[in-house]
């Protein structure tokens, strides 16, 4: 369940309830949240209190930005290009995003369907127009 720093209360109710009941000794569930707009005192934290105090196992995960290096490696292999000829192309896009996996992807998709990155066929290969 993705976004639960916006679940409703009610809502976080029914989850803890699903996670304490008896009937469902082996339920897996998998949120997510983005612990950087929630306070230490956010409900999904006493749900998980909650639910922690009942012996129910709980992992936390943290997903760190991707950094700029590795940004210029994914567009370098996404677009088949040597690391040195999307440098520029990758520091915009990780200036812009800031190394946020899901709107780095959304980017570039945009991109592409607003035709600022497209294929050249005279130059055989990936251009962006780094100008917009």
């Amino acid at each position: 369940l993705d976004d639960l720093q916006w679940a409703d209360p009610a809502s976080l109710a029914v989850i803890t309830r699903l996670l304490l009941a008896p009937s469902s000794p082996r339920f897996l569930f998998v949120g997510s949240c983005r612990d950087d707009e929630m306070s230490e005192n956010h409900p999904v934290w006493n749900m998980k209190e909650t639910v922690e105090q009942t012996g129910v196992n709980t992992r936390i995960f943290e997903l760190s930005s991707i950094d700029n290096n590795t940004v210029n490696s994914m567009i370098s292999d996404l677009l088949c290009l040597f690391p040195r000829r999307t440098r520029r192309l990758a520091d915009i896009i990780h200036l812009k995003t800031r190394g946020n996996p899901l709107f780095l992807s959304r980017l570039l998709v945009s991109l592409g369907e607003n035709g600022l990155l497209r294929f050249s066929l005279s130059r055989r290969r990936w251009s962006c127009d780094e100008a917009k």
